[in-house]
């Protein structure tokens, strides 16, 4: 595997640090944030320097019961090429559930969501990975996920379901060590265990990020500093084998330049730790593998199967319907609130003007909004839904010049294109309005 070396997650907030960042090798965008046909100034200035850009994928849902969109991985096609990377990255989870598969109502979670470690799941997996690597011009990684809550009856422990991944598919690994430390806080998991049944040579590179403690629960904040028993993992993985790329992630709550270099340099240090303590014993095989053909595939049962048990949790965190048997309903509870409040969190950066008309009551009043009512169609399509339900429903409390600005905000935006601005058009707006009113 091509050596990356050391990096940072690109993040517009702090584009400036990055590049001027002593040692930084490579780095890693979100690449639904990028255009390829207006990449940022940035990211061009650090192409022409050399340093490596790799997309880093967040809405593909490997781990879903349908197969792979084709238009979502041309996207991920063209970004790569675009930048010259020398492989791309995505999850090993799921992201949306629900639709002609089961037929039950499609729903988007927004955010990454555990795959179960079944029999069933690995299939859908395998295959869904194959269909992306051969839609691909580089190779693909996969990313391990951190978890709230834990599939119940599950067959294989994290070690052995990534082996498996890997032996079946040839897919590279991404091992993001923050969601070793947060499975073992919020699920029992040991890391050193599933770092002792991985295929180390499968490595592409290594995710080390922060987060935080509450309540005997680890959220994988991404905000917050890298914490000590994560670098602690990096190191336990460095002393099994030399990662050909480690990477600092950050995505809200920026520290200053100072900072995130202290951190990158913690980092660096974790690994040379690591690596003067390397036995060379090599990687370690799983205990208990069994094996599977290579060859085989998921039939429609199967993901029909996985399909309706992926709906009914998905349903339960983001719509309100029973948990489903066996899930442990406090974790669920927990994670159905993180996923609501990272709805708020978003659509109030996708659409910057709510919090502002709204001002304090724009968070409580989205909250209420996402208790029963699931995502559909992105972000930006979560916005004008909102917008439209508090015109709906809200007793008119908040005065009407707020309902004239939503109104007004959610009428330029909710067409196929923005209203026009001409005075003759404006003047047959208000003159409709009038005669309506009448």
């Amino acid at each position: 595997m091509r050596r990356l070396g050391t990096g940072i997650g690109w993040r517009p907030e702090i584009a400036d640090a990055v590049e001027e960042m002593p040692g930084i090798e490579w780095v890693e965008a979100v690449s639904e944030n990028l255009c390829p046909g207006r990449l940022p100034d940035s990211l061009l200035r650090l192409r022409e320097r050399g340093v490596t850009v790799v997309p880093h994928g967040v809405s593909l849902g490997l781990g879903g019961a349908d197969r792979p969109d084709a238009g979502r991985l041309a996207a991920l096609a063209e970004r790569a090429e675009v930048l010259g990377s020398p492989l791309v990255t995505e999850h090993i989870a799921f992201v949306r559930a629900g639709g002609a598969l089961t037929a039950s109502p499609s729903l988007e979670a927004g955010h990454l969501l555990p795959v179960p470690r079944t029999r069933d799941a690995l299939d859908v997996l395998c295959e869904n990975v194959r269909v992306a690597q051969a839609a691909l011009p580089v190779p693909l990684a996969v990313e391990n996920i951190a978890a709230l809550v834990s599939w119940p009856d599950e067959e294989l422990t994290e070690g052995q379901f990534l082996y498996e991944l890997a032996d079946r598919t040839g897919v590279r690994l991404l091992i993001d060590v923050a969601n070793l430390h947060t499975n073992h806080v919020n699920r029992g998991e040991d890391p050193a265990e599933a770092l002792a049944g991985l295929p180390l040579e499968a490595i592409a590179y290594v995710h080390v990020a922060g987060g935080f403690e509450r309540d005997g629960v680890w959220h994988d904040s991404h905000a917050h500093p890298v914490a000590r028993p994560v670098l602690d993992i990096l190191a336990d993985l460095a002393s099994r084998v030399a990662p050909p790329g480690v990477l600092l992630e950050r995505d809200e709550n920026f520290p200053s330049g100072d900072e995130l270099r202290g951190e990158v340099e913690a980092i660096r240090v974790a690994v040379e730790k690591g690596r003067a303590a390397a036995t060379g014993t090599g990687a370690a095989a799983p205990t208990s593998r069994t094996g599977t053909d290579a060859g085989s595939g998921a039939d429609d049962a199967v993901r029909q199967r996985l399909g309706l048990a992926q709906a009914a949790l998905l349903s339960a965190l983001v719509a309100g319907t029973p948990v489903p048997e066996g899930f442990d309903r406090v974790r669920l509870g927990v994670q159905a609130r993180a996923l609501a409040g990272k709805r708020a969190d978003v659509v109030g950066k996708v659409a910057p003007e709510l919090p502002v008309i709204l001002g304090a009551r724009y968070r409580p009043a989205f909250l209420a909004y996402a208790q029963d009512r699931p995502m559909t169609g992105g972000y930006r399509r979560d916005a004008l839904d909102f917008v439209a339900h508090v015109l709906r429903t809200a007793p008119g409390d908040e005065g009407p010049g707020v309902r004239r600005e939503l109104r007004e905000w959610w009428l330029e935006r909710s067409g196929p294109v923005p209203r026009s601005a001409r005075p003759g058009a404006r003047l047959a707006r208000a003159t409709r309005r009038v005669l309506l009113r009448r």
